[in-house]
């Protein structure tokens, strides 16, 4: 009778742990294949409700060329904010940036958008230096400066890119966001990412293929 007990537990251990083995594998086979959209600033997932488009905007790129929402019209887009003279977050921000103009270099439909969050010192001329530094293609990537108010504004009500502002709502604090932000062609927010992180970058890669893949 010991012995049978034994054998039944050791059948019950075996199919355990193939049963295990198996829904691991499923679950790794999963293929993610829609993304959802983001329509608040508490970024809760909404399948199939797109509410939240970028407002309109008007700002200069590094070489003095008006950036409006017509410039990412039927693009794909990836937007941050930075600052020139940034010595923490921002090079790692600028760096992963770079990687993902130079995956894409070779599709029109794939761009990016860096915004200053020190328009009263990241002139024009400092930002060209800083995209020339960068080997920033200017067909691909556009650095934008402006007026503050509707920089911040942006930030704030169209990017959901300033987590104190959702706490505090105190407008005098200065943004400084890791957030990589993923638009789609229509203008709606389909994803946030940690822009200082390569593993994140790499997730924002992969849902780049999914939104190309989108009708």
């Amino acid at each position: 009778m010991k012995l049978n007990r034994i054998y039944l537990l050791l059948l019950l251990l075996i199919s355990c742990f193939f049963s295990c083995k198996n829904q691991s594998k499923e679950a790794v086979s999963v293929e993610i294949t829609k993304l959802p959209y983001f329509n608040s600033a508490d970024f809760t997932p909404e399948w199939d409700t797109p509410k939240h488009k970028i407002p309109e905007f008007s700002f200069v790129n590094q070489i003095g060329v008006e950036v409006t929402n017509q410039t990412y019209k039927g693009k794909i887009y990836i937007a941050d904010f930075f600052f020139t003279s940034c010595p923490g977050i921002c090079p790692k921000l600028t760096k992963n940036m770079a990687d993902i103009q130079d995956t894409y270099k070779d599709e029109t439909d794939i761009m990016l958008l860096s915004h200053t969050v020190m328009p009263w010192r990241d002139s024009i001329p400092l930002l060209k230096e800083y995209a020339e530094k960068h080997q920033v293609n200017v067909d691909k990537w556009h650095l934008v400066t402006g007026d503050k108010d509707q920089l911040y504004n942006i930030a704030r009500i169209g990017y959901f890119a300033d987590e104190d502002f959702a706490k505090t709502q105190d407008e005098n604090n200065f943004i400084h966001t890791e957030n990589f932000i993923l638009v789609d062609k229509q203008g709606y927010i389909r994803g946030v990412y940690n822009g200082t992180l390569p593993i994140d970058v790499e997730r924002l890669k992969r849902h780049i293929e999914i939104l190309k893949r989108e009708v």
